[in-house]
């Protein structure tokens, strides 16, 4: 499934210089759906930093691939009636062409269902067996009589254990919040076909996670450049190693959907251990290809750079499992792990019914989309935070940045030049008008270093501000009023400027908008810009005539995309809708319980005897508090409410038989009650009327 022929960011790159070597991967998206606006929320961040590196002369290659394999995939190839492999080479085929219309130039787009990958895969197991880093153990799991096959996790469904919600999953409860092991759910169900699951034992395979602790903590450390991870994401892992690193198990028992584990018939890797090999796999398929050494940036002494993209939800993978597994297999560890937060549209969670949960492929059909690219690139910084799309903040940022500052400034002026000077540029400017130049010029090197540290909204201001002093350049020259034969030399110098200017902003946003780049390269006759281009200017220079670049976003055409979006996913899958509140201000009511799981709630009165501050958090505050002779800590986020000395002999209400729950700072032992929607606005605190610490509340 190797893809030649993809518009690779290479494409627009002259010949790289002896620079950085660097091989860029992007988390491989699941062959068992298509591409939708959340997930290009990394593709194309990964790729403006790609083609960055190419604009300044790197030798840098991006990889990724379908990742193929597990049960998810073999249970929707049966319901279509169809092998796995026909679904996921369909698959395959439309995630390519996704990626495509949004430009995202991969050197090569693979599949994890290919011989590289098993052989690999093979390779990288035997070795962590050989080196003694894989232990059998025998493990009790829940299994389907009626499918007559062990249930994953997500295929069990039952009542949480802890807090007794109904309908969650075998791993973790998305009501409380607890994690637990799938034979600890209460009134277990398979999801595929509704019968109690059965326990049986089986013997698995386990990596010795726990072994790897040293390791871990010394590669993240990092060296003189610096640790692999973000501050955020270096916090998250401390909890985990507070927590204390479970061995993985990497084995699943026939029937699957993967590669076979060498020697052990029945018994197949687990789609977690293969599927990050599959960065390894896709650039090993490109190297025989493209005779490029693949040693030279997979060995244990490679001195080129790996950088990998991907979303918080799989750093415990990545940073966890993958970089171990790298180290005891032979290999080189990543040089970077560059972590993101999800999308939400019009403040809230992509939403079916709403509209506003958007394939790529229904974005295309309807709006053009270098202007996501611009608008994500507006939006992304370096820190592992959610980023919003509002619809009408992306048709007013557009029309005003994209169409109303940047393309304006050759719109304005560039037809001049074929009027008057028959696409001539001077051969000479004046001092005034190079003085508006160089603080463009000049801004090259912090551009491109926001470019580098991935803090693309940052350059999308510089670039933006910039852009109006362009403008305001061409308000105050008026050439449009330059009518005379007199003025004759002077408009061109006023339009050779304004040339200049969008040509040096051309470069500053080519990594974003690269399509629309290489049509004003050809505008400008000039071969594919690089960030050293920005240190010359087009003097004594032919231009094409001007033609139109970009169009303004019409409103009607997000509408139409939201309609569409409404209509082919309700017919899908019909999503019913939300309770609706009748204030906006108040979230909608749960899910309903009945009175014997309220019944099981105890809620007692506490009162505070001692509050801090908690060192690294920005919300919570640490409470004892005294249930009539029995003390408890509680961590609670009411830090933006009360400070800790107001909090001190009050009284208030606590769920006291919440399971306790081990944080980064220490075991919360309860939950505290609070009214409000939060921030400034939340209420904990009851009058002292007879009340008493530990009474109980019915």
């Amino acid at each position: 499934m190797s893809d030649a022929n993809a518009p690779s960011a290479n494409d627009d790159q002259t010949t790289p210089s002896a620079g950085r070597r660097i091989l860029v991967t992007s988390a491989l998206p699941y062959a068992n759906g298509p591409i939708h606006i959340g997930h290009l929320v990394e593709y194309i961040q990964t790729d403006i930093w790609v083609r960055a590196q190419h604009m300044a002369g790197n030798e840098c290659y991006y990889v990724c691939a379908d990742d193929t394999h597990g049960t998810p995939i073999m249970l929707r190839a049966q319901q279509e009636g169809i092998s796995p492999e026909q679904l996921i080479e369909r698959v395959h085929a439309e995630h390519q062409a996704d990626f495509a219309g949004f430009l995202v130039g991969f050197d090569n787009y693979y599949s994890t269902n290919a011989l590289e990958n098993e052989a690999l895969s093979a390779e990288i197991y035997t070795r962590l067996r050989d080196n003694g880093m894989i232990e059998r153990k025998t493990i009790e799991q829940a299994f389907d009589p009626v499918k007559q096959m062990f249930l994953p996790d997500r295929y069990i469904k039952g009542e949480c254990p802890r807090c007794h919600a109904q309908d969650q999953y075998g791993d973790a409860c998305e009501h409380c919040g607890a994690t637990y092991d799938p034979t600890e759910l209460i009134n277990p169900r398979s999801t595929l076909s509704e019968a109690t699951p059965v326990r049986r034992d089986s013997e698995h395979f386990f990596f010795r996670l726990s072994a790897c602790r040293d390791f871990l903590q010394n590669w993240l450390r990092g060296d003189e450049a610096g640790s692999p991870l973000q501050e955020e994401s270096r916090n998250k892992l401390d909890e985990w190693f507070e927590n204390g690193l479970r061995d993985w198990d990497i084995s699943r028992d026939a029937p699957y959907f993967g590669f076979e584990i060498p020697g052990e018939p029945g018994k197949y890797l687990y789609v977690w251990l293969d599927a990050p090999v599959g960065y390894m796999a896709s650039f090993q398929n490109f190297c025989v290809r493209e005779g490029i050494d693949f040693d030279a940036f997979w060995g244990p002494g490679s001195d080129a750079e790996l950088h990998h993209f991907i979303g918080k939800d799989i750093l415990y993978f990545h940073a966890l499992f993958w970089p171990a597994t790298l180290h005891h297999a032979g290999f080189r560890t990543p040089t970077r792990i560059h972590v993101h937060g999800f999308l939400t549209v019009n403040g809230k969670k992509m939403s079916k019914s709403r509209g506003t949960f958007i394939m790529a492929r229904t974005y295309l059909d309807h709006l053009n989309p270098e202007f996501l690219r611009y608008y994500f690139a507006a939006k992304l910084n370096n820190r592992v935070e959610d980023i919003d799309l509002n619809l009408e903040d992306f048709v007013n940022r557009v029309n005003s940045d994209v169409i109303g500052k940047y393309i304006n400034i050759a719109s304005r002026t560039a037809g001049f030049v074929h009027k008057r000077f028959e696409g001539r540029l001077s051969a000479t400017l004046g001092e005034a008008d190079l003085a508006v130049l160089r603080p463009l010029q000049a801004a090259a090197d912090a551009i491109q270093d926001c470019y580098e540290s991935r803090r693309y909204s940052e350059a999308m201001r510089l670039i933006m501000d910039l852009a109006d002093q362009g403008n305001a350049y061409i308000n105050d020259q008026e050439p449009w009023s330059m009518k005379s034969e007199a003025e004759r030399p002077r408009l061109q110098a006023v339009c050779t400027t304004a040339i200049n200017l969008f040509r040096l902003l051309t470069i500053y946003l080519k990594p974003v908008m690269p399509k629309l780049t290489s049509e004003i390269e050809a505008f400008l006759l000039v071969g594919p810009l690089s960030w050293q281009d920005s240190h010359s200017l087009l003097l004594d220079h032919d231009i094409e005539p001007y033609r139109h670049l970009a169009q303004r976003i019409d409103p009607k055409a997000v509408a139409a995309m939201v309609e569409a979006s409404q209509s082919s996913l309700r017919a899908v899958e019909p999503e019913p809708e939300a309770p609706v509140a009748a204030n906006p201000m108040i979230e909608p009511i749960a899910e309903t319980i009945d009175i014997d799981a309220f019944n099981r709630i105890d809620l007692r009165v506490a009162r505070v005897v001692d509050a801090a501050h908690v060192d690294g958090a920005d919300k919570l505050l640490r409470l004892t508090v005294d249930l009539g002779g029995e003390q408890r800590q509680i961590f609670a986020g009411i830090k933006s409410k009360y400070s800790p000395g107001e909090l001190i002999g009050q009284l208030t209400v606590i769920i006291a038989n919440l399971a306790p729950r081990k944080m980064r700072f220490g075991v919360s032992e309860g939950m505290l009650l609070a009214a409000g929607p939060g921030g400034e606005d939340v209420w904990i605190l009851r009058p002292d009327s007879g009340a008493r610490p530990g009474m109980r509340i019915h």
